[in-house]
């Protein structure tokens, strides 16, 4: 069976971890995309505030999902 697939790139944040957010990104991402494949964890960062103290962990997601074309 032949199939198409379409990448979408998300940042998920969260205060708590790198893995939170990620799932954070997914969860989100489950409410408007279908038959969601594969993510791949493309980038990791941290937002700092002025005193250097992490604010938030932050995850960027490649996720494919199956493309239906209308």
């Amino acid at each position: 069976m032949e199939s198409t697939y379409k990448i979408v790139e998300l940042v998920g944040s969260s205060p708590e971890s790198w893995e939170r957010a990620a799932q954070v990104a997914l969860e989100e991402a489950r409410h408007s995309l279908r038959d969601l494949r594969i993510a791949e964890v493309a980038k990791l960062d941290i937002h700092l505030d002025e005193n250097g103290e992490i604010v938030a962990y932050r995850t960027k997601l490649k996720v494919s999902f199956k493309y239906e074309a209308s």
